[in-house]
Formats: C-alpha cells, sequence, structure tokens
C-alpha cells in the first residue's frame, strides 16, 4: 500500500549505508525476497509489474526493517 517502506541497512566496509524503498503510488506494495544470498526489495504494482528493485549481497545486510502504514481495520478496536 502507498506508505509502506523498507530500510536496509548495509555494511560498506568501514562505515554502513542506509536505503530506503517506498511504495510511492497508490496500489503498490513493496515486496523483500531472499534468494541465493541476494536480498532484493521490489515496488509492485496492483498487476505484478515490477516498477523498480533495489538488490543487496545478503552477506553485507546488517538490518532489514519493514515499516507498513496503520491499515484502517487493524487501527479498529479488537472487541468489537
Amino acid at each position: 500500500m502507498k506508505g509502506d517502506w523498507v530500510e536496509i541497512v548495509v555494511d560498506a566496509g568501514d562505515t554502513t549505508r542506509t536505503y530506503e524503498m517506498a511504495a510511492t503510488r497508490a496500489g503498490r506494495r513493496v515486496e523483500t525476497q531472499v534468494r541465493r544470498g541476494v536480498v532484493e526489495v521490489s515496488e509492485i504494482t496492483r498487476s505484478g509489474t515490477v516498477v523498480r528493485t533495489a538488490r543487496f549481497m545478503a552477506n553485507r545486510v546488517l538490518a532489514l526493517v519493514e515499516h507498513p502504514v496503520p491499515r484502517e481495520d487493524t487501527a479498529q478496536d479488537p472487541t468489537r
């Protein structure tokens, strides 16, 4: 959903670098996959078309944090 974003912290030798990937438009989502030693974060449309992708070597990734936007259905009182 628009507003979801993923923060990736990568070891860059003597320092760390932080990258962010966000769902920039309505109907898009951010998906994370780990395959064969590569972490792949993609922004995807409703129809499944990949808009952009960021790839990182898995052994260099220090942290991968997903920040979802609060949804209306989860913000309601659970006792209802």
